[in-house]
């Protein structure tokens, strides 16, 4: 791949950081591929229309909202509810948008307006990886885009592919694939486990979540998240005056 050089340094070009944000993302996008495909058989098999479900996932784009979404509105709960608790269940993207904000804050509207509708927790994992290595590309964004655009082109397929799915096996909703999705954002999470704070805070809200998980719409998991963040700030808040008097 051609690399431009600044002193000592090798930044790539802005196709190598294109192609290199894909590749990396690669092994998200396998994990999110059984995901994807159940996604579309349980939406054409709770009643959804074919063209519905490819437009929830074309401009909705949001894996774990676009599920439950499709169990309210076979619920038979209103609209507003449903729009209401996608909002709640997609607040944790403001936090990925503040975290990425600072290395983002010169792109013109062009860019930034299609990358945060791109914005999901697998290029989050990777584009903020890119962002805070120590090199002076000027061209990360690139690599953000190369990320999303690998996601997204997955995620409309693989819908594609489940909707027809759906249609042609009976119960293929119910063969649990689904799976490969948590195991996939336990490894996008785990690498972001490196001081005493984040693993405390991974730990308060996996456990909230799991005790919450019978509350209604999903709640369980902002409530978790308020807890897992709150119990991070208190011990960030507890070691570093400790480390000053060091």
């Amino acid at each position: 791949m051609r690399k431009e050089h600044k002193g000592k340094e090798a930044i790539p070009k802005r196709k190598g950081e294109f192609v290199n944000g894909a590749k990396d993302t690669l092994p998200l996008v396998m994990g999110a591929i059984p995901f994807g495909i159940v996604f579309g058989a349980v939406a054409v098999t709770t009643g959804l229309s074919s063209w519905g479900t490819v437009g929830l996932s074309s401009l909705v784009y949001a894996g774990s909202a676009q599920f439950i979404a499709i169990g309210l509105v076979a619920q038979g709960v209103t609209t507003g509810l449903v729009i209401l608790t996608t909002l709640v269940i997609n607040l944790r993207h403001a936090l990925y948008a503040a975290s990425l904000g600072a290395y983002m804050k010169h792109l013109p509207q062009r860019w930034l307006v299609p990358l945060g509708f791109w914005l999901t927790d697998e290029t989050y994992a990777v584009a903020i990886r890119r962002y805070v290595s120590k090199d002076n590309s000027p061209h990360k964004h690139w690599y953000y885009l190369g990320s999303a655009i690998a996601m997204y082109v997955n995620w409309q397929l693989c819908t594609v592919v489940g909707i027809v799915a759906g249609y042609q096996l009976q119960n293929f909703a119910e063969l649990g694939l689904d799976y490969a999705m948590v195991v996939t954002f336990i490894g996008i999470t785990v690498p972001f486990i490196t001081n005493w704070p984040m693993l405390i805070c991974a730990l308060a809200a996996g456990t909230t979540a799991v005790l919450c998980s019978a509350v209604p719409n999903r709640m369980g998991l902002m409530i978790a998240a308020v807890i897992g963040i709150a119990a991070g700030m208190i011990v960030e808040c507890w070691i570093r005056p400790k480390a000053r008097n060091k």
